[in-house]
């Protein structure tokens, strides 16, 4: 316990979220107590409520790690020098791999960000939250953007708002993918990979000028 008492305030949150996190893999977060997240993190109930207020900001905590996470994979698919559809795949390829790796993060990143227009009364979580989002969509806007410029996507589509569809559009249909595996396979006799494959091909088609070459 002395080696605990040295530790950062961040490691402690770091440790609890983290044991949040194995107990909301196992058994989802409404049926998380903090009682189970104390005895999962090894530290005493009063312990916790000292790190955080309720569970809301734990999971709050692991949003905005999410957002985070998700931010650095749609970076690195963009940058360098690569087509608009070599982009878009690498794109896709980051955000299979995302849910795969950390499927409960992804599922979070899906949820609503609780932010206010009026920032006065928001909470740090979730303020650098929605920052963290406005980044992702630059990110999106910026590889559409150099998709126009060279002629490779319609140039009279609305960027922000095409770049938002298309990331609700590739998110639901990963997940979608996850969730209906079986379906795939016995109803339409295509592996998840196949359906993906298909499904983001059909999405870039919508945005591409290769149809009107």
């Amino acid at each position: 316990m002395g080696r605990r008492k040295k530790e950062p305030e961040s490691t402690h949150r770091e440790n609890i979220a983290m044991a949040a996190e194995r107990l909301f893999m196992r058994g989802g977060i409404e049926a998380t107590t903090m009682n189970d997240i104390a005895k999962e993190a090894g530290y005493s109930k009063a312990t916790l409520y000292v790190y955080f207020a309720d569970k809301e900001e734990i999971v709050s905590f692991l949003v905005l790690k999410s957002m985070k996470m998700l931010y650095s994979h749609i970076s690195e698919a963009v940058e360098g020098k690569a087509t608009a559809k070599e982009k878009y795949r690498k794109i896709c390829r980051a955000l299979v791999n995302y849910q795969e790796q950390y499927p409960l993060y992804f599922a979070l990143a899906l949820g609503e960000i609780n932010v206010e227009l009026d920032r006065e009364n928001e909470l740090p979580l979730e303020k650098e939250t929605f920052e963290t989002g406005e980044q992702i969509n630059h990110k999106l806007e910026e590889f559409m953007c150099a998709g126009i410029k060279a002629g490779e996507i319609q140039p009279d589509i609305p960027v922000l708002q095409t770049a938002f569809l298309f990331w609700a559009a590739l998110a639901g249909l990963i997940q979608m993918s996850v969730n209906k595996q079986a379906y795939l396979e016995k109803a339409m006799n295509v592996s998840r990979q196949q359906f993906l494959e298909d499904g983001f091909e059909r999405l870039y088609r919508l945005i591409s000028t290769e149809e009107n070459k």
